[in-house]
């Protein structure tokens, strides 16, 4: 796929949803990365119903710290892994407080040396809460990016590097969001809707359906 291409591919996603952001509710950065620990092999419905009630009691690192694991599970025992990811946002907490005064740090290295915090948790952190123009490959944007030809690759990292290579710099602040959205509302994994889609003539899918 050549550039101009890609350019008009990420012109058209912008320009249908200019405002594109997670659809995770938090107000602060560390609101966020809790969410995005809890979001792993879970709905973002699913995460906002639990940090709903969750926030308004503790959404700070040493509110949670008092509530404790035990305290904690109760808030978010209706999602996926919710005992591992307990542990780990407990941990994480305690170390934001001994190593950051509690602030969720604005860099990938401290941010990957959190407990529960992978590759793609920092990429979404650095960029969703900073403003850092960086690319999270998740499910959708690795089939949306295969699936198109915007950014094929046999891996995230494979896709996360040409993303960063191949998108236009006023476009890497919001690709994250806007791919994401298409692949989770048109470019779906079993039934694309193609013919609803916007960039259905730039698209280089072979087996496009009606």
């Amino acid at each position: 796929m050549n550039a101009s291409k890609r350019a008009e591919i990420f012109r058209r996603l912008a320009e249908q949803r200019p405002n594109a952001d997670t659809e995770l509710n938090y107000s602060s950065p560390f609101e966020l990365l809790v969410a995005v620990i809890l979001s792993a092999q879970a709905t973002d419905i699913g995460v906002n119903k639990a940090t709903s009630k969750l926030y308004p009691v503790a959404n700070t690192p040493k509110a949670i710290l008092e509530l404790g694991e035990r305290g904690l599970k109760q808030y978010i025992k209706t999602i996926g892994l919710f005992n591992t990811k307990a542990k780990n946002i407990i941990k994480t907490c305690r170390m934001l407080i001994e190593l950051h005064d509690g602030k969720v740090p604005e860099n990938r290295k401290d941010l990957e040396a959190l407990p529960g915090v992978g590759r793609k948790t920092a990429n979404v952190i650095l960029n969703t809460a900073f403003g850092h123009p960086t690319i999270a490959v998740d499910t959708h944007i690795f089939r949306v990016s295969n699936r198109t030809g915007i950014a094929p690759g046999k891996n995230v990292a494979e896709v996360e590097k040409k993303l960063l290579k191949f998108t236009p710099d006023e476009y890497k602040q919001g690709a994250h969001h806007w791919l994401i959205l298409h692949g989770r509302y048109t470019c779906k994994a079993r039934k694309p809707q193609c013919s609803e889609c916007v960039i259905n003539d730039l698209c280089e899918f072979r087996d496009k359906g009606t």
